[in-house]
């Protein structure tokens, strides 16, 4: 049995279309995407995202790290 199905694009793209709908910082680039803000409600409104997006899948995962900084204004050195 596949866990996967061939359009998995799409949830990915409506989750992170939420994420930039919310009222916290996003910044994406091609390997993950970043969200900054207040812990407590940041986590709510995680919680509710995640459950929402799982609701539509058969099955699913997310691969979260929560660092304790604000790094949102980090540049890369050249």
């Amino acid at each position: 049995m596949l866990l996967y199905k061939k359009n998995y694009e799409e949830p990915i793209k409506v989750f992170i279309r939420t994420l930039r709908n919310s009222n916290f910082v996003v910044q994406e680039n091609p390997l993950s995407t970043q969200v900054y803000g207040e812990l407590k409600p940041l986590m709510i409104f995680l919680t509710s995202a995640i459950e929402a997006s799982f609701d539509s899948l058969a099955a699913g995962m997310i691969h979260l790290k929560i660092v304790k900084s604000n790094r949102s204004d980090y540049v890369p050195f050249n």
